[in-house]
């Protein structure tokens, strides 16, 4: 997945508050530690303040989950 497509993804996303859309969250972010790697997370959980929404942190390994 592309960081760009995450992006429009992770928007809709954090335009709602619900358990499902947290999970959601988790599945694109796992997607992009995959492609991309930990910083690319990281900086996503930033960018959308998914930390204080959904209470993701940054440095979550997604390789155990």
């Amino acid at each position: 997945m592309t960081l760009e497509k995450a992006r429009e993804l992770l928007e809709v996303q954090a335009n709602f508050s619900g358990a499902y859309n947290r999970n959601a969250c988790h599945l694109i972010l796992k997607e992009i530690y995959t492609d991309q790697g930990q910083h690319s997370c990281d900086a996503l959980i930033e960018e959308f303040d998914l930390d204080t929404q959904f209470d993701i942190k940054k440095g979550l390994d997604y390789s155990k989950l």
